[in-house]
């Protein structure tokens, strides 16, 4: 390790979008702490094993962005393991079908603790231990950051709460070189948007694909790679802002 090496940490990174990052870093030669959540059925190994190929450096580290103990140390681990901590990418979320009418507060409370909070505690841990001149991302979703959605309206509350967050924490931090900035994906075609009971399945995906600009769902390597390049040297002057990776979606007009 070089002291231009640099080290990320990311939330949810046994499959999805928080892997193919893992990986999109592992090219660029960043160091990486894996977040996994214990209850996820996604194998981390499978990610661990796929930065290897690639010639990266990472481990595995559980973490619960419910509790601020494990997202604290989540973040000190990367400075155990590498000295240092520059990225911190707040990838981690959960997504539950609940219409209004059956909208208890538990679930309210729990998406908004995971989603939105879980973000905070995330950024709050990394930045403390973040190098002058570090970068943090935050995902949030076109649920929320654009559109709103039926029977979704817990997820998209704490979706949209992210791009408020960021702007406030990219002025708090911006002094200290420290930028922050957020993703607000389409439909991309991941574990939790293939769950046909949360979310729109395989079928739902295929058909709202047609209706794409760019003509199908994106991959979790497209959000990656914008994840990458906003806490790149390539975007230093890039801070507090939300950028939409989705093929087109939002800026077509509907009949």
């Amino acid at each position: 390790m070089t002291p231009e090496t640099k080290v990320a940490v990311i939330t949810g990174a046994a499959s999805g979008i928080g892997r193919a990052l893992a990986v999109h870093y592992a090219n660029r030669g960043v160091h990486s702490v894996i977040g996994t959540f214990p209850g996820d059925p996604h194998d981390p190994e499978e990610t661990l094993r796929l930065v290897k190929d690639a010639g990266g450096q990472t481990v595995i580290h559980e973490v619960d962005v419910r509790s601020t103990p494990s997202v604290d140390a989540f973040a000190e681990r990367a400075v155990e393991e590498y000295g240092r901590l520059d990225y911190a990418v707040a990838n981690a979320g959960i997504l539950r079908n609940s219409p209004l009418g059956e909208m208890t507060d538990e679930r309210w409370e729990d998406m908004l603790d995971v989603d939105l909070t879980g973000v905070l505690r995330t950024l709050r841990a990394g930045s403390a231990r973040m190098t002058d001149g570090g970068a943090m991302v935050a995902v949030s979703s076109i649920a929320g950051g654009v559109y709103g959605w039926e029977e979704h309206a817990h997820y998209a509350a704490a979706k949209a709460g992210v791009l408020g967050l960021i702007r406030s924490v990219a002025a708090e931090l911006g002094p200290r070189g420290i930028r922050a900035n957020a993703v607000i994906p389409g439909l991309i075609e991941t574990p939790q948007s293939l769950d046909p009971v949360n979310s729109l399945g395989p079928d739902g995906l295929q058909r709202a694909g047609r209706d794409i600009p760019w003509g199908r769902v994106g991959r979790p390597e497209e959000v990656a790679s914008v994840i990458g390049f906003l806490t790149s040297d390539d975007a230093a002057y890039v801070t507090g802002q939300s950028l939409i990776v989705d093929g087109g979606l939002t800026i077509k007009m509907r009949a």
